[in-house]
């Protein structure tokens, strides 16, 4: 398996991993143009010339930055992809002196293995206003938000 930033030719698989997972409830959707504007956040992961998984890191602030678009594709959900992705966001967070991660998830358990702590939304106020705020769940959001600290 190979880690590597996502390119533009990695679109229309990331599209659809992350959209066959929206399309259940488990996470919102992204469109297209969102994943062309913010191609540099992501990363995807690679098996023999396959995309089976994506996310980005995206900061949000000199201190602050989320995981977000983290998708594994089905049948390779038990392979260490997902860990290796927000290992990879981690390590890249270190490099540009980002204190914090943080995600908004429905799989808690597993950002638990990973290291994160459950905290209230409205501890990050920068993406509660700036992103949250224009969600079709704001106010009523049900996704748990998880945080970890980065040893810089």
């Amino acid at each position: 398996m190979i880690i590597r930033k996502a390119s533009l030719n990695d679109v229309e698989a990331m599209h659809q991993l992350v959209n066959n997972y929206a399309d259940t409830g488990v996470m919102l959707s992204r469109p297209r143009s969102m994943l062309y504007e913010y191609i540099r956040d992501f990363a995807v992961a690679e098996i023999d010339g396959e995309i089976v998984g994506t996310g980005a890191l995206h900061i949000m602030w000199i201190d602050l930055a989320e995981i977000r678009a983290l998708a594994v594709k089905e049948g390779y959900t038990t392979q260490g992809i997902g860990r290796s992705l927000v290992e990879y966001f981690v390590d890249e967070a270190a490099q540009l002196l980002i204190p914090k991660v943080f995600a908004l998830t429905y799989q808690p358990g597993f950002f638990e293995k990973m290291g994160f702590l459950v905290v209230n939304k409205e501890s990050l106020p920068q993406k509660v206003w700036k992103e949250c705020i224009n969600c079709p769940k704001f106010p009523n959001c049900d996704e748990i938000c998880m945080e970890r600290n980065i040893d810089i």
